[in-house]
């Protein structure tokens, strides 16, 4: 198996779980780490034991952003080298978000840059207390990467996600659930347990019904809505050939909890 330098990565009862380590540098991203997360993401994605992932980080942080003191000077050596960074983060990022295992994001500490941006794009995110959210970019005189101008529009709206990536306000992980962006706040020491707690529920439901809806969702934003439901048919009569399908239907009628495995 793949041994990473700037990532953790523990499969246990189904639930692979992918840490940013590098605490030395408040979990900020480095070239490796992008490419790091893009070997990740086809890891998780073609293990059939993968059922569910938590993503978080180590330490005090979630993800600061990008480690400008690994950039070359601003110009056009910056502008290869972002160019390659954002190649490899995107294509982790699209493979996360496309692949049938749900991914549950723990986020403690400050996420900023594009740290924000992967705190974003999971399928359900869970916040301890002390996290903190700001965009940064403009505060360097850059535009937002990681997939932050697809994902925060679509959970707060048009005029709050400029609001936050113009002023970089800096939101409380109680304003973040409050606009939307996450789905709960525990208190700190029980971030980890509540997010593989969480993780473990959706480990044992039926995985690749629950990666078709994921993409139902996703996709419903560039369709109308005959042609949405029309892939909602085709999506359904698929699941309905699955033995996810003969499982959850027998339980039903047995009067009993199913097993999806």
């Amino acid at each position: 198996m793949t041994e990473y330098k700037s990532l953790g990565y523990e499969l246990s009862d189904n639930v692979a779980t992918i840490t940013i380590n590098r605490p030395e540098a408040a979990n900020s991203l480095s070239l490796d780490m992008c490419k790091e997360l893009m070997d990740a993401s086809i890891r998780v994605d073609d293990d059939p034991e993968v059922r569910a992932v938590v993503f978080r980080g180590s330490g005090r942080f979630f993800c600061t952003g990008a480690d400008l003191r690994g950039f070359p000077p601003a110009g056009p050596e910056m502008a290869t080298f972002v160019k390659e960074m954002t190649t490899y983060l995107h294509a982790a990022v699209s493979r996360f978000t496309r692949m049938d295992a749900p991914l549950i994001t723990a986020i403690n500490g400050t996420c900023a840059g594009a740290g924000m941006s992967l705190a974003l794009f999971s399928d359900l995110a869970v916040a301890g207390e002390s996290a903190r959210f700001t965009m940064a970019y403009s505060r360097i005189g850059l535009t937002p990467d990681g997939s932050s101008t697809y994902f925060l529009p679509r959970l707060v709206g048009l005029r709050r996600s400029l609001e936050l990536c113009l002023t970089n306000r800096m939101l409380s992980a109680a304003e973040a659930l409050d606009w939307g962006m996450i789905n709960r706040v525990v208190a700190d020491d029980e971030l980890q347990s509540s997010a593989h707690e969480l993780a473990a529920q959706l480990a044992a439901g039926p995985t690749e019904s629950i990666g078709a809806a994921k993409r139902l969702y996703h996709q419903s934003w560039n369709e109308g809505l005959e042609s949405q439901m029309e892939w909602e048919t085709r999506a359904i009569c698929d699941a309905s050939r699955r033995p996810e399908a003969k499982e959850g239907v027998s339980a039903f009628f047995e009067k009993r909890d199913p097993v999806f495995r």
